[in-house]
């Protein structure tokens, strides 16, 4: 039987921080107010392409797998937030990282993207279909954010993290995953004015709207999330006593608290770091799984729980067993462009717009 070792990894986080005490600058909110329900302190904000950034995840995850990019059969993006649907923004990265034998697919199942692109290229693995394949997640959320919505701008951030996968006989990589989709509860997490649903002549279209049910999301996402770790442990014939690691998606730390009890693990076995960035989507369990590594958090054949929820509303487990080796093979020096701004800076424009308009909305509701 073939199996899909994860042998690279790598990150990429916008240098631009956005802190609390800075949206406190043109929000209603504070430091403890948001803290205190998301456990969010800062979070990044992207001054340039979401390919760009891709670009440089991929390259480092290349370069930790010590592969050249032509070795790469096959690239597979977890991404809600692409450069353009057309061309497909993984064949901008291929292009970018000159991974010339190539296919690129775009995969779009919001938050959970990675762990759908995890699931498909392990498969894809499986079938011999491929044999290298890099899988992406990541988000450049800010860019859809409703700057004069205080729910939603304090949540979100950029970032995006990549995986090498390769064809082994060894029984590790992504041993068991499980994927699905609450549809009935779709527009839980919903972005509006954007798209072909909408009318592009309508004076609202291009500034994006959020639906964001909170509590629905949260009692769905919890128990969705649970029920699919149990699902791929049981495959495994596995008992949560036996993982080493949880890599949650990190949203918020309310739900990764409520997953951790309702899992029965300990916190000191639950990787966070949604304090530091806040909720990039796609890019987060990516973006966890190489800091756990840096952290010295991942062992040779350790055991990592993986777990995520998006708009859908859709669901994601899986259980990745690591292989020997936890550093990378070969260093890499690529980074992004240069940016002299600040995140308020990078943000102005756009926190300008939203205000005026959403005053403008306010004044023709009154009329």
């Amino acid at each position: 039987m073939k199996f899909a070792e994860i042998t690279g990894w790598g990150k990429c986080l916008p240098p631009a921080t956005l802190t609390n005490d800075d949206l406190a600058t043109f929000l209603p909110t504070s430091d403890e107010w948001i803290v205190s329900r998301t456990g969010i302190r800062e979070r990044r904000i992207l001054h340039c392409k979401f390919s760009d950034m891709a670009i440089v995840a991929s390259q480092r995850a290349i370069a930790a797998a010590g592969l050249i990019p032509s070795e790469i059969d096959l690239i597979l993006l977890g991404c809600l937030t692409p450069d353009s649907s057309c061309p497909n923004t993984a064949s901008l990265i291929a292009d970018g990282i000159g991974a010339t034998n190539a296919a690129a697919i775009d995969v779009n199942t919001a938050c959970t993207g990675f762990l759908h692109g995890m699931h498909i290229g392990t498969s894809l693995i499986q079938t011999g279909a491929h044999k290298k394949i890099l899988v992406i997640g990541g988000e450049y959320i800010t860019h859809y954010v409703n700057w004069a919505r205080r729910d939603i701008a304090v949540l979100f951030g950029d970032a995006c993290g990549a995986v090498i996968l390769e064809s082994s006989r060894e029984p590790i990589g992504l041993l068991s995953s499980k994927i699905g989709c609450e549809s009935n509860a779709k527009h839980a997490i919903q972005i509006t004015n954007f798209g072909s649903g909408y009318d592009r002549f309508d004076k609202n279209f291009g500034y994006f709207g959020w639906n964001f049910k909170g509590q629905e999301v949260f009692k769905r996402a919890v128990k969705s999330m649970a029920n699919a770790c149990d699902q791929v442990l049981a495959d495994q014939q596995l008992t949560i006593a036996d993982i080493d690691l949880v890599v949650p998606h990190q949203a918020n730390i309310r739900i990764i608290e409520a997953l951790g009890k309702r899992l029965g693990i300990p916190e000191e076995k639950v990787f966070v770091n949604v304090h530091k960035y806040g909720n990039t989507s796609a890019g987060t369990i990516p973006v966890a799984l190489a800091e756990a590594s840096e952290e010295g958090l991942i062992k040779p054949g350790s055991l990592i729980l993986m777990a995520s929820f998006g708009a859908g509303l859709t669901w994601a487990a899986g259980v990745v067993r690591w292989g020997e080796r936890t550093t990378p093979l070969k260093p890499c020096d690529a980074e992004l462009p240069p940016n002299g701004k600040t995140a308020l800076e990078i943000l102005a424009p756009t926190i300008q717009a939203y205000k005026i308009h959403s005053e403008k909305i306010e004044s023709e509701a009154a009329d």
